[in-house]
């Protein structure tokens, strides 16, 4: 059976548009990949997926991309941090806390705030971790600290650091009928909307026709070479 298969980074959330598909595709499944961030791109050159929700920092030679939206970026704390205090820091509030920067970290920092862990976790749960044993602090895009949630832990917006994009990615030469009825599902399109798509040839000519035949409505149709000739009315004797 045909399906279409979309894999989606940590923190992307695409179950809005899978219900918009059921409704669209039915006979058509559409399987969610989970991938970390990391090995999707990775998975879309292999035909792992047709389609994968991407992070902006990561590597998109040879992929088309639609950017979808861009998070806000958040500190994690302990509840009992200082930093719980507030509504929101910046950088230079972060000066004397150890950031931890994990391995899979997507933001793109020039340079890192704060003062350095002695090493990188391995991923942003072990980061989560470490950051609910008190080692540190963790700054990601809003979606991972809500997908990493833990009583013991809150988060405060980071107004002057990076953000992380979300996108829609897939290769440049895997624009089939199945990924354009998706990107118009992502885009907002309805059900009847052509935009994107090329019509068939019948339909084609059917919309060509249509013009001529508007011009020609409401004119008077001529019989036997046109209508006959009225002469001037006979005066009376």
């Amino acid at each position: 059976m045909t399906s279409f298969r979309l894999a989606y980074v940590p923190g992307a959330t695409p179950a809005k548009w899978v219900r918009t598909w059921a409704e669209r595709q039915p006979d058509v499944p559409l399987e969610l990949v989970p991938v970390a961030a990391a090995d999707a791109t990775a998975l879309l050159r292999s035909g792992g997926a047709d389609a994968a929700l991407l992070r902006s920092s990561l590597d998109r030679d040879g992929l088309h991309a639609i950017p979808l939206y861009t998070e806000t970026t958040v500190v994690v704390v302990p509840k009992d941090h200082l930093i719980a205090a507030v509504d929101e820091v910046s950088t230079v509030d972060l000066a004397d806390e150890v950031v931890l920067h994990p391995l899979d970290d997507t933001l793109e920092w020039a340079p890192l705030p704060g003062r350095p862990a002695l090493s990188r976790p391995e991923t942003t749960a072990d980061a989560i971790e470490l950051t609910a044993a008190g080692v540190g602090v963790l700054v990601v895009p809003q979606s991972l600290a809500r997908l990493h949630h833990r009583r013991d832990l809150t988060y405060r917006t980071v107004a002057d650091a990076p953000q992380s994009s979300v996108a829609l990615s897939w290769l440049e030469d895997g624009t089939t009928d199945l990924m354009e009825t998706f990107i118009g599902i992502v885009r907002g399109r309805t059900v009847n909307s052509t935009r994107g798509r090329q019509q068939p040839p019948t339909e084609r000519k059917r919309q060509e026709r249509k013009p001529a035949a508007a011009k020609s409505a409401g004119k008077p149709v001529r019989r036997g070479g046109g209508a006959p000739k009225r002469g001037k009315p006979r005066r009376k004797g």
